[in-house]
């Protein structure tokens, strides 16, 4: 949900982050400081790339102070240090992203295809296609990003409609 716009966090452990290439990342945010500064740095890194911007937050406890200095030394400038009951809010509510998840109760072994979840949104319940966003089939169910400001427009058109000449249960996650 996170790749498809439907979610704006994205936690992962350390572990899962290395493994993860994703475009236009705005913050990271380390609850934890990593044990070796490089790959605190690479960590860090993944946001601002391409010659994009991006922040980076970590939070640090007292015990890790020795931690934040060894990263300090080897990228050969300081960090920036605040307090968190300094740091004030910037916005007045929560930041939802852009898209909602349908989920479909129907997927591969039911031979539905993307291009089946398109039509039936574009056509039928009439929904410009630039409004909708990844469509993921499994075996079992089917996900579809579409815009937030129409989830729940898409939602009722699809239980109402059929897909493959079928009614499906959809549901927004």
């Amino acid at each position: 949900m996170f790749a498809n716009r439907s979610t704006s966090v994205l936690v992962a452990t350390d572990v899962a982050a290395r493994g993860l290439d994703i475009d236009s990342l705005d913050m990271v945010i380390n609850v934890e400081l990593a044990r070796d500064s490089e790959i605190h740095i690479h960590r860090v890194g993944r946001t601002g790339r391409a010659g994009e911007t991006g922040i980076a937050i970590s939070l640090v406890a007292p015990s890790e102070a020795h931690r934040a200095q060894a990263i300090e030394q080897l990228q050969k400038s300081p960090l920036n240090w605040d307090q968190l009951d300094n740091l004030k809010p910037q916005s007045g509510g929560p930041l939802l992203p852009q898209m909602s998840t349908l989920c479909i109760a129907a997927g591969r072994k039911d031979k539905v295809r993307p291009g089946d979840i398109l039509g039936a949104l574009t056509g039928e319940a009439g929904i410009p296609g630039a409004q909708v966003g990844k469509i993921a089939i499994f075996d079992f169910q089917a996900f579809v990003a579409v815009e937030r400001g129409i989830a729940k427009q898409a939602l009722q058109r699809l239980n109402d409609g059929k897909i493959k000449g079928r009614s499906l249960r959809v549901r927004i996650l």
